[in-house]
C-alpha cells in the first residue's frame, strides 16, 4: 500500500526554513538524511524536506525553476484552538507573515493562514468538534 514519506519544498536556504519549522513546531531534524543541499524534519507520521535550489538541476527540473505564486500549501494541525492562537505569533516573531489571523471557517475548522520566511503558504490548523 502506498504512503506519503515526505512533502519537500525547494529553498533558498534549507538550514534556515528547516529551523523555521522546526523551532516554531518543534519538528525534530531526521539528521540521518541530512546532506549540503537537503534537510528533513519529522512533522509526525510523514516528513518535510527542504531541497536547495541545486536540486532542480539534479531532478532534470531546471526548465521549472522560475515558477512563481503560491503552489502548495502545507497544513500543519495543532490540538487545541488556543495552540492555533499560541503558533501564530510564534511564527511572525521567527520571521513568518500573518496572511489571515485565526478564523472559524465554514467547514468547521480554526485556522490560520501564513507565508514561511520564503515566502511558502502554510496553515495552522485545529478541527473543532
Amino acid at each position: 500500500m502506498a504512503h506519503l514519506s515526505y512533502v519537500n519544498v525547494f529553498a533558498r536556504d534549507v538550514v534556515a526554513l528547516s529551523g523555521f519549522y522546526s523551532e516554531v513546531f518543534g519538528f525534530p531534524e531526521i539528521e540521518a538524511i541530512r546532506s549540503p543541499i537537503f534537510r528533513g524534519i519529522d512533522a509526525g507520521g510523514t516528513a518535510i524536506g527542504f531541497n536547495a535550489l541545486d536540486a532542480y538541476e539534479l531532478l532534470k527540473l531546471q526548465d521549472f525553476a522560475d515558477t512563481k505564486g503560491v503552489k502548495f500549501l502545507l497544513n500543519i494541525d495543532v490540538d487545541t484552538v488556543d495552540e492555533v492562537d499560541a503558533m501564530v505569533p510564534k511564527a511572525v516573531e521567527k520571521g513568518a507573515t500573518l496572511i489571515k489571523a485565526p478564523y472559524r471557517t465554514y467547514y468547521d475548522w480554526y485556522q490560520a493562514v501564513l507565508l514561511d520566511p520564503e515566502g511558502n503558504v502554510f496553515r495552522i490548523n485545529k478541527m473543532l468538534d
